[in-house]
């Protein structure tokens, strides 16, 4: 089987070309990602916790699915099967927002992606893939917000580095 390949992008998110994924982390290419986020109708975000298996940020709680889409596949329809492929779920999901950011490891590996970021609301009981996530919680995005600045240890990166304009559409979504 050959390793999964990303979409190398320039700083308008333009496709340049694609590298294995394990490279473009290793060399810290900028690749197009996506992180999606399902809130149930209560409003609480369903969180995942990162499979301990992981290459990088293994254990740490995050959005509640992201990944990278695949060459020529669309941003949105990688989305969605990694939505079912990570979490066991279907649901309708919007664009939000895109923002870049580079964050680098222990283990020497550095996340360099233009993510775009998706919203949807669910109830569905989520079904995780094991090898993907050790765990599930919904949680209040106000206790989220707060255990973010005094516990952000348990969470990824990228989660908090979005997490602030997350919180501007989530509350322009629920005026």
């Amino acid at each position: 089987m050959m390793e999964e390949e990303v979409i190398l992008v320039d700083h308008y998110d333009r496709p340049i070309g694609t590298m294995p994924k394990l490279q473009a982390h290793i060399e810290g290419k900028l690749h197009r990602a996506f992180s999606v986020f399902i809130f149930n109708q209560s409003g609480a975000l369903l969180l995942q916790q990162r499979a301990l298996g992981k290459y990088h940020s293994a254990g740490k709680w995050t959005n509640t699915c992201c990944s990278h889409p695949r060459p020529g596949e669309e941003t949105i329809h990688a989305a969605k099967r990694r939505l079912k492929e990570e979490m066991g779920m279907e649901c309708e999901i919007h664009p939000v927002f895109s923002f870049s950011y580079q964050a680098e490891f222990e283990n020497g590996l550095t996340e360099n992606e233009y993510d775009h970021v998706y919203f949807g609301t669910s109830d569905a009981q989520p079904q995780p893939n094991p090898d993907e996530v050790a765990s599930f919680n919904y949680v209040d995005m106000e206790k989220l917000q707060s255990s973010l600045i005094h516990e952000d240890e348990k969470y990824t990166a990228w989660l908090k580095i979005c997490f602030t304009e997350v919180m501007l559409h989530y509350k322009k979504s629920n005026d």
